[in-house]
């Protein structure tokens, strides 16, 4: 059988085509209500012969004029299999209609088949008499109750065709050659009867159908071959094509043509018009006039479809060029009719919504699409033709996928004439796009909302300086509205005066290589509306998109901050006064000895207000012995100033009662000790030009450079204690200890602090190594007298402190002469 043979022809249409196409639909609607109003009948049949049966009444059970009733089991089979088939034919058979049917057509195919078996066994299966008790035998050969042999062989192969019906994967022609068998045999009854032949009303020698059975058998025969009318021989016999009408013509000479010239060839017979020799030759006579007519009727559809085959093979060209193009397009192309039945989809419209060409081709919107999405299509496009000119709209549709965003372009399409015969629409899927701008909106009012939001005016310019946008605090800042300020130059926010440096300051920016965002706040004023001039904070930076560079300007008013800046600096330099005064009034001034020459250096540090812990000193204890003392008391600012202050008078004090150097600093140790978290760091030697010796006691402090007449700079060997106030005044304590050895006349002595030779990621010992060497360098070979050692402390200022302004520690350096005797030194 032709199952592949489909109602549908997929592909693109011509308009030709396209008008056959709601036709092509139409018959199969009409051939699906004939089916169910066929088995609706049957239904009503069955029905009326069973209410028979319940109620009593012999008038439902049989036709008047038959000779047979239809007993209740071949009722019931009836029944069920009208209404199996009734669902079957249904349009969209949804899963409880499929349930229904098959348990319809079951209980039919059981019943025919129980009885078949009766038959061919020869024994009783009680199915009978089982509902009711039969009382029509006329006959004692008859089987009171069982159905009908040709009943039973019909209501196998009907049941049988109900439940292939009901299984679309199966071929159709699986349940349109049973439905065929049906119809057969329901008509070998009705022609029995017509023709008053009892031998086509049974088979053998058993009990034949009742009428009324040949009737609903018919019924069902039809509606069994066509419950399916889009395949198999049904779809064959319902196509639009050229072949659907001739195969209907001839259908329907065949069911009319041959009973009606046996009638009335069998009436003249009755009438002895003529014998049965006669009665042949006429009935194969109109036989072959009948069919010479339809032969020739045929062969005029088949000559115009000979002429129109040419025409037709070029548009079948052009279609398939048309197919082709649609199918090759990403977009979703498709066309429909004026009634919105589609006419032509491409594959990419497949693709998307997951239904092959044969499923959509000839359906409406509502059998394809979502019932919310087919009802805004169906609109849309009524909205395009009751206007008459194409139309664009985006909208977002819900796939097997997820959402998506599509561009839909409608139009007609129209005959040569200018009338509309379908409806064309590409779809474009913009999904990303969409996201896209919507994520580029999303920016721009977060952009937009950044801008208005910042406290300062922001200004952005293109690469001359014109103004391209403005927030809204420019207003406020100068005076002028956003709006008024796009166009312009931002020099016009500038006084006069200054707009050639300011301009002069923006091109030097852009013209940088490696552009970063700066800050400039020196010499920068605006201009307010009104003329007044104000000092500005400006923030640069730029951004190089699209060959396009756009400068970003904060602008901020910072009038009340220089007068914070001034008033700060004026209270600050009135503390430094105060500071240095009260360093210097602390640290005094050591004592001029002329036969002991020295200098000193002392630089506060940039971090506090010119104070800090450093101290030094020069003590005469007698005529031949001087005691020289330097100090750092942890720490910065006016508290170790006035620590500071304490030890240098008590080191001065201690020393003038000529104590040891150890027994000085065991003091001062006990001093610190009764100051609340306080270390010093302190160097204390006494200086014998009696005997060329000194005495040296330090507690922590850094070692002391001595530069002999003859030879290098070195530093004096002497025991270093711990700092000031590391002992425990209660409990064991790290004494101190002191170291005498000879110095020569013509040496000079340098103490010095850790302001001077500490440095964050540098050696102290290399420090201290470079101080020396600069030391050795500067007076070897010269006489220590005081303009030498001033000129020297600059010397070693300069070497280790090469940027004085950034150091973060006082520093104090303090250099001795010791002269040569007066007569017989070599180096006098």
């Amino acid at each position: 059988m032709a199952e592949e043979q489909t109602a549908e022809s997929p592909g693109a249409l011509g308009a030709g085509q396209a008008a056959d196409l709601p036709y092509q639909q139409s018959a199969l609607d009409a051939a699906r209500v004939v089916a169910r109003s066929a088995a609706l009948l049957a239904v009503v049949l069955g029905a009326s012969a069973l209410s028979g049966w319940i109620f009593g009444i012999e008038v439902l059970r049989r036709v008047p004029g038959g000779d047979a009733a239809m007993n209740a089991n071949t009722a019931l089979g009836l029944l069920a299999l009208g209404i199996s088939l009734f669902a079957v034919a249904h349009r969209s058979l949804t899963p409880w209609m499929t349930v229904v049917a098959r348990a319809a057509g079951t209980l039919a195919l059981l019943i025919g088949g129980f009885s078949a078996v009766e038959y061919a066994t020869g024994a009783s299966l009680g199915i009978d008499q089982l509902l009711f008790r039969d009382d029509t035998a006329a006959m004692a050969s008859q089987l009171p109750g069982r159905v009908a042999s040709n009943t039973a062989a019909a209501l196998i192969a009907g049941g049988a065709a109900a439940l292939c019906a009901s299984t679309p994967r199966l071929p159709a022609w699986t349940s349109q050659v049973p439905g065929l068998a049906v119809l057969t045999l329901g008509m070998l009854r009705l022609y029995g009867f017509a023709y008053a032949v009892p031998e086509l009303e049974r088979f053998g020698a058993y009990k034949g159908m009742a009428l009324n059975t040949g009737m609903a058998l018919v019924l069902l025969g039809f509606a069994a071959f066509l419950a399916r009318p889009e395949r198999g021989p049904a779809g064959l016999l319902m196509n639009a094509g050229t072949t659907g009408a001739l195969g209907r013509r001839l259908f329907a000479t065949v069911l009319v043509v041959p009973p009606l010239l046996g009638g009335l060839v069998l009436a003249g017979e009755d009438a002895r018009l003529f014998g049965g020799r006669l009665g042949t030759a006429l009935l194969v006579c109109g036989h072959v006039a009948v069919f010479t007519t339809v032969i020739f009727a045929t062969l005029v559809v088949g000559r115009r479809v000979e002429l129109a085959h040419a025409r037709a093979e070029w548009q079948v060209r052009q279609n398939e060029l048309v197919q082709a193009f649609m199918d090759h397009t990403p977009a979703v192309v498709f066309i429909k009719d004026l009634d919105g039945r589609f006419l032509a989809v491409n594959t990419t419209f497949e693709n998307i919504l997951g239904l092959s060409r044969e499923r959509v081709l000839g359906r409406r919107d509502r059998d394809v699409l979502p019932p919310g999405l087919a009802h805004q299509t169906r609109a849309a496009e009524l909205a395009m033709l009751a206007e008459g000119a194409p139309t664009q709209r985006e909208e977002l549709i819900v796939l097997p996928g997820g959402p998506r965003d599509f561009l839909t372009s409608l139009f007609p399409l129209k005959t040569a004439s200018g009338t509309p015969y379908a409806v064309c629409g590409v779809t474009t899927d913009i999904t990303d796009r969409v996201a896209a701008q919507r994520e580029v909106r999303r920016t721009n009012r977060r952009f937009l909302a950044l801008l208005e939001s910042a406290p300062d005016a922001l200004l952005i310019t293109d690469g001359r300086g014109v103004i391209l946008m403005a927030n809204a605090q420019v207003r406020k800042l100068f005076g002028r509205s956003p709006a008024d300020l796009v166009g312009t130059p931002v020099v016009d926010l500038v006084p006069a005066p200054r707009r050639r440096a300011h301009s002069a300051l923006l091109r030097a920016y852009l013209r940088q290589a490696d552009r970063k965002p700066i800050v400039l706040d020196r010499g920068l004023y605006g201009l307010r509306g009104d003329g007044g001039e104000f000092p500005v904070e400006v923030s640069v930076s730029d951004l190089h998109a699209e060959e396009e560079t756009q400068v970003f300007l904060t602008v901020r008013d910072i009038t009340e901050r220089r007068s914070v800046e001034a008033e700060r600096a004026e209270r600050y330099e009135e503390h430094r006064r105060i500071a240095y005064t009260l360093q210097h009034s602390l640290m005094g001034e050591p004592s001029a000895l002329p036969h002991l020459p020295a200098a000193h250096r002392y630089l506060a540090s940039v971090k506090d207000p010119g104070v800090g812990g450093d101290w030094f000193d020069i003590i005469p204890l007698d005529a031949h012995r001087t005691g020289v003392v330097v100090g750092d008391v942890m720490g910065r600012g006016l508290e170790a100033a006035a620590v500071m202050g304490q030890m240098r008078a008590a080191s001065h004090a201690l020393a003038r009662t000529d104590v040891a150097p150890s027994r000085l600093m065991t003091g001062l140790d006990a001093f610190v000790a009764d100051l609340a978290d306080q270390l010093v760091t302190c160097v204390y030697l006494v200086v014998d030009q009696s005997t060329h010796e000194v005495t040296v006691c330090s507690a922590g402090h850094l070692p002391v450079i001595a530069l002999p007449p003859e030879g290098p700079a070195r530093t004096l060997r002497a025991p270093v204690g711990v700092p000031l106030g590391v002992n425990d005044p209660c409990g064991a304590v790290v004494p101190f200890r002191q170291a005498t050895g000879p110095v020569p006349p013509g040496s000079t002595l340098a103490l010095y602090t850790d302001g001077l030779v500490e440095r964050p990621g540098t050696d102290i010992e290399a420090q201290i190594d470079t101080l020396a060497r600069t030391l050795d360098s500067a007076l070897k070979g010269v006489s220590a007298d005081q303009r030498s050692l001033d000129q020297t402390a600059d010397l070693l200022i300069k070497t280790l402190l090469p940027d004085p302004a950034a150091h973060d520690d006082d520093v104090t350096l303090l250099l001795i002469g010791l002269p040569l005797p007066k007569e017989g030194d070599a180096r006098a």
